[in-house]
């Protein structure tokens, strides 16, 4: 960076030090929300780790930055790891019109800390916010909103519920058995891919349910198509990894292919603590194959067969809207964002704050937005 960019880094870290810092594992983190000379919005994050500082620019485009007290400020690569030019924009260019920026925040906060911080939260913008929503609220609103009920149908959909409001699912015997056979795995799997069937896919219903795995099934079947489909004692012994064909490191339960999160899987396992029985269980965490994994699962009860699905009650939750939409920040990706909310929140589904387009100001007021980080001085 250019010398006068430098001493603006270094000097601002020193003064950082006169500022509160959340401690995770060995690392001292600030949280700096600004505005720059254009009255425009930024988030930057400083860490401290082993004598280092590292600056992001958490809902921006700046390089990260790597400060050695005393040495050089070099960018990163966009991945974080330090030592290696990124860049798709010049350090300089980038962080120039922000550090100065920043110090005028810390001098703000500094005269009077709770006016600063009350700045930005009125201020800062809602679309790099993260939060959530009640999941009616926006199936009530927006519209073209894909909603799982409508696929499923109302007659399903009723039916699913009523399974899990009856304790179904609870009961072991409706979830397991204690004897299994390769055939009778893909018995369920036959009735899982005629009642799955989606509008784009062509399946024969006079084929085997071994022949529909071959075909539909992931392909690394880890030794299951190679023992005997007859002997419940060949399949004990693959299923403990006990049997001499089988083999790791496949996907045997992904009956229908998809991404890292969006395939389903008809899994059998041991219920935890007991080698006596299997657990059968569906599960497709995918919003855009829910419905058809409870197609499957209430096809194979149709059938008289124990069948679980995780997270019935959950399931439940999100055929009738009970469950909130997780509120994204803009910078942020959608794919996986899901999992970043804590469970207890029951967030399955996530969106961009522009997603709720002209609803936003109906909306907003049920929005349950996290607290923005505060800085106080020392």
């Amino acid at each position: 960076m250019k010398p006068q960019n430098r001493e603006s880094v270094y000097r601002l870290l020193e003064e950082l030090d006169g500022f509160g810092y959340d401690a995770v594992g060995l690392d001292r983190i600030w949280d700096v929300l600004f505005t720059d000379a254009n009255e425009r919005w930024h988030w930057v994050r400083a860490t401290h780790y082993m004598e280092i500082y590292y600056l992001f620019h958490v809902d921006g485009d700046a390089p990260g930055l790597e400060a050695r007290p005393g040495g050089e400020v070099a960018p990163m690569d966009p991945f974080g790891a330090p030592g290696r030019v990124a860049a798709r924009r010049d350090p300089d260019d980038a962080w120039e019109p922000l550090l100065e920026s920043m110090r005028n925040r810390l001098r703000k906060v500094k005269r009077d800390w709770i006016k600063a911080n009350r700045e930005a939260v009125d201020g800062y913008p809602l679309d790099r916010r993260r939060g959530i929503l009640p999941h009616a609220l926006v199936r009530e609103s927006v519209p073209g909103l894909y909603r799982i009920d409508t696929d499923l149908g109302a007659e399903a959909c009723a039916a699913f519920v009523a399974l899990v409001e009856s304790g179904y699912f609870r009961r072991e015997e409706s979830v397991t058995v204690p004897a299994l056979s390769a055939g009778e795995y893909f018995r369920d799997c036959k009735l899982a891919y005629i009642a799955g069937k989606r509008p784009d896919e062509e399946v024969d219903e006079s084929m085997s349910g071994r022949e529909m795995y071959r075909r539909f099934a992931d392909g690394r079947h880890e030794g299951l198509l190679d023992i005997d489909e007859d002997s419940t004692d060949e399949f004990g012994d693959w299923i403990d990894g006990k049997h001499p064909k089988r083999s790791v490191g496949g996907h045997p339960w992904e009956i229908k292919r998809g991404g890292n999160t969006t395939h389903i899987d008809l899994a059998v396992y041991r219920p935890p603590g007991r080698n006596d029985a299997f657990r059968i269980e569906l599960i497709a965490p995918a919003t855009g194959r829910l419905a058809e994994a409870v197609r499957m699962v209430l096809a194979i009860h149709a059938a008289g067969l124990p069948i679980g699905i995780a997270d019935p009650e959950g399931v439940r939750k999100r055929l009738l809207a009970q469950d909130t939409i997780g509120i994204v920040p803009r910078q942020e990706t959608l794919h996986r964002a899901a999992q970043d909310f804590d469970r207890s929140r029951g967030v399955y589904d996530v969106m961009h704050y522009s997603d709720l387009g002209r609803y936003k100001r109906r909306l907003s007021p049920f929005i349950a937005w996290d607290p923005l980080p505060l800085l106080l001085p020392q």
